[in-house]
């Protein structure tokens, strides 16, 4: 069974192949999205170490001269998404959208290297890819953490990958909806309205592009400039796995300097992490950083936090968290918490279960000896592959599909889990 699942998901990987990179899905995500890209390529990296290289390559190839590295390349013209390139007006020669997402990159190069039957192949594109991951592992400190306290700030929900998520409700009532440009939403030609981002939502997503493009997409300001700043512990525990993987990675291609500065951030980034701890949860929350104060909101950022070096007893508590949440709902890990009166099972990120975010749960919690609650979790991706296909996120309550269908970071995880999991037995 294994062997056919892995198959079938090799199947989409191909069928969302465009060469140089791969799209989430056809239809509603036609571009390349840069955390999807990271991810995907470690399921390509499994049956096809060039293309995975490949698949990280491209997306570098675009990061902007400060260092970022943006989380839309619009390589082809389609007129089937929206904000288009039209939009943003970032200048670029390819287009790209002007802002970032999850730097999982940093993650996933060091893993395809570690495991690589290529070697010379693996040494020749980790080697091109390093001072680029490591630039933009900068980038963030610099501009995302102007008064450095170690923890970056998303300056837009888009940058989470977790666009509609309850954490941002309270903050996103600053942003305002006026003067907006009228447009004309794509992503409901593709998918069930129930499923997105309300109209609401977007005025206000529009808004701050308008805003940022107002001011050149100059990094420098854009952060002071935004009235969304928000730290959030999945995304910046990610950050810190990557630079804590790159800095391995570093030292075994002799880059001493690279791993001596990516261990400081990650380092820097763990220590400030306690403040958003929260015992009472069990689980760490994001924080307002215009308001000074955590959010509090029950979601899936602070137990994604797990995926970064985290104290046992931090990690054994978001264990217990997780198993909580199972006894209130069919399938791990719902994104927000099912008892939470804003809790939507078939609404993006207000409940949805996601198989990357799963993934990387799972690898924080075996990492740091949660084991049986990590294999819970991967047991789990595979019985919604079953039942109910490769789809985009599904009802931690039903498992019933939601969002865009045969979608390619799902097949990449579960290639991923099915061939560690061969690998550690």
């Amino acid at each position: 069974m294994s062997d056919h699942l892995i198959e079938q998901a090799k199947e989409i990987l191909r069928r969302n192949d465009r060469g140089a990179y791969s799209v989430p899905t056809h239809g509603l995500y036609p571009f390349q999205w840069n955390w999807d890209s990271a991810l995907s390529a470690l399921g390509f990296s499994h049956f096809d170490e060039a293309r995975a290289w490949t698949e990280i390559q491209t997306l570098f190839e675009h990061q902007w001269e400060d260092g970022m590295v943006p989380h839309i390349i619009f390589h082809e013209h389609d007129e089937g998404y929206f904000p288009g390139p039209d939009i943003w007006g970032t200048g670029a020669a390819v287009p790209t959208s002007g802002i970032t997402q999850p730097p999982v990159a940093g993650f996933a190069a060091s893993k395809m290297f570690d495991r690589a039957s290529d070697t010379e192949l693996a040494t020749k594109q980790a080697r091109a890819l390093l001072p680029r991951i490591h630039a933009w592992h900068k980038w963030f400190f610099e501009c995302r953490d102007p008064k450095g306290t170690g923890l970056v700030a998303l300056i837009h929900p888009w940058e989470s990958g977790r666009d509609n998520s309850v954490d941002w409700d309270d903050v996103f009532e600053r942003v305002p909806t006026d003067d907006v440009q009228p447009f004309q939403r794509r992503d409901l030609q593709h998918a069930d309205p129930d499923h997105r981002p309300t109209d609401e939502q977007y005025l206000r997503y529009i808004w701050l592009v308008q805003r940022f493009r107002s001011l050149g997409w100059d990094n420098v300001k854009l952060h002071d400039a935004s009235p969304f700043q928000v730290v959030d512990p999945g995304f910046n525990a990610i950050l810190q796995r990557s630079c804590a993987e790159l800095a391995v990675l570093a030292d075994r291609l002799n880059e001493s300097e690279i791993a001596a500065e990516s261990r400081s951030l990650a380092s820097k980034g763990r220590a400030a992490m306690d403040t958003l701890w929260n015992d009472k949860l069990g689980q760490y929350l994001c924080f307002d950083r215009t308001a000074g104060k955590l959010i509090d909101s029950p979601s899936i950022a602070g137990l994604l936090a797990v995926f970064a070096d985290t104290p046992e007893d931090k990690a054994k508590a978001i264990a217990q968290r997780i198993g909580d949440l199972s006894e209130r709902c069919e399938y791990l890990v719902p994104s927000h918490d099912p008892d939470a009166a804003e809790f939507d099972g078939r609404r993006y990120w207000r409940g949805p279960v996601w198989l990357i975010v799963n993934y990387m749960i799972a690898d924080g919690l075996y990492n740091a000896s949660q084991v049986a609650m990590a294999d819970r979790i991967r047991q789990d991706c595979l019985r919604l592959i079953h039942e109910s296909g490769f789809a985009e996120y599904y009802d931690p309550t039903t498992g019933a599909p939601c969002g865009g269908t045969q979608f390619t970071w799902t097949a990449a995880m579960v290639i991923e889990i099915l061939k560690t999991q061969q690998i550690a037995a």
